[in-house]
């Protein structure tokens, strides 16, 4: 059945692209206000310096999260069993990722609330952990992706999670960790960088730059990791695209060999783009930070996120989320997703919206272009 010329299948696909661009979305924006915030207590020495990093993103650092909002409601209504397995499983993973979110606005709010040097500096360090922690479990949890989850479904598909909190914090999913910090990191550099200058700047462009080399060379090493060592996941039975959502209806085994993810890299050649946007904008961005280019920095390091996650996002297709205990209940692209009338109408609600929510974005970041100043925060009563 087609609604208004598209089919499930093709619904499916494009749900799997919006919330790719979601993901990458958040990542982008939200990614470098976690980025200033780990990079707070080094690059800034005295506390007007910090106020400056502080006040870079305080005007938009609530509004790059309504990407988080999206992801998150894109997963409950585009793709539920997604959402329960995940929500779930992940439990204590989300709750510290959402510590970290919750510490944040705290910090914000209550740094200078009072002129105590030790009050200051200890906000300074929640800050820290507010950028560090949400980065950190975020990209674990992709890393675990990649590796499979220990969840499984009885006949009356009720959802069973097998693992434990620390059972996620295995070697290369700790290596995704640190893709996932060091890219932000340097993509909050790059726009300290772009948002200030003298000392801060600085300080921004040399462990900017450090962060970014670190994420070319994690990056790759993961990709290595992800060729010669993991097996992967592949459905075994005829695939059907449009049947309905119930995983347990076709049957999927971990692959006996390594290089399992790299399937569809050899059958789409042209998915090698987004490994080498990955790799090359990092390396751009190191280069460009040492010029002190902050605009061009700060589009290579998008453009490194954005490589990145599609890299991870394409190796799996069509799975969302393996199973490592029950290979052939994996949820997958085609078996795991809400009606064909409610991706339909999600997606004339999207098509409706998204684009108002771009233009706001364009226009707030327009209002706000220059640099950020210890005289605009002098000026300005609501600076933090």
């Amino acid at each position: 059945m087609e609604i208004l010329g598209l089919d499930y299948t093709t619904l499916r696909v494009i749900w799997w692209l919006l919330l790719g661009i979601l993901l990458v979305g958040w990542a982008v924006m939200d990614g470098f206000d976690l980025g200033v915030g780990t990079l707070l207590p080094f690059v800034a020495k005295t506390d007007e310096e910090r106020r400056l990093v502080i006040n870079t993103v305080g005007p938009v650092w609530e509004g790059n999260q309504v990407w988080l909002v999206l992801g998150g409601g894109a997963i409950f209504a585009a793709w539920p069993p997604l959402y329960a397995v995940s929500f779930s499983g992940f439990y204590l993973a989300i709750f510290a990722m959402l510590f970290g979110l919750i510490l944040r606005p705290v910090g914000f709010k209550y740094r200078s609330k009072m002129p105590s040097q030790r009050w200051r500096n200890n906000w300074d360090w929640v800050l820290f952990v507010g950028g560090l922690l949400p980065a950190l479990i975020s990209s674990v949890a992709v890393g675990n992706v990649l590796l499979g989850v220990p969840y499984h479904f009885d006949d009356s598909m009720r959802i069973f999670y097998t693992g434990t909190f620390f059972g996620l914090l295995t070697p290369f999913a700790l290596i995704a960790g640190l893709v996932g910090v060091s890219m932000m990191v340097s993509h909050g550099a790059a726009m300290l960088v772009l948002k200030t200058d003298g000392p801060v700047a600085e300080r921004s462009a040399r462990y900017g730059s450090i962060a970014a080399i670190l994420s070319f060379v994690l990056f790759a090493a993961a990709g290595v990791w992800v060729a010669f060592g993991l097996p992967g996941y592949h459905i075994t039975s005829q695939v059907v695209t449009d049947g309905p959502t119930n995983p347990l209806l076709k049957t999927a085994e971990i692959g006996a060999a390594a290089g399992g993810w790299m399937r569809n890299y050899s059958s789409m050649p042209w998915t090698w783009i987004f490994p080498v946007l990955g790799l090359g904008g990092a390396l751009a961005s190191a280069v460009l930070l040492r010029k002190r280019r902050g605009m061009a920095a700060f589009l290579a390091s998008g453009t490194s996120i954005a490589g990145i996650i599609l890299t991870v996002g394409f190796a799996i297709f069509p799975f969302l989320l393996p199973s490592s205990s029950q290979p052939s209940g994996s949820l997958t692209v085609w078996d795991s997703s809400s009606s064909q009338l409610t991706l339909f109408i999600m997606l004339v609600a999207t098509i409706i919206f998204l684009p108002i929510i771009l233009a706001y974005t364009s226009w707030v970041y327009r209002v706000m272009k220059g640099k950020t100043t210890a005289e605009d925060m002098a000026d300005n009563p609501n600076a933090y």
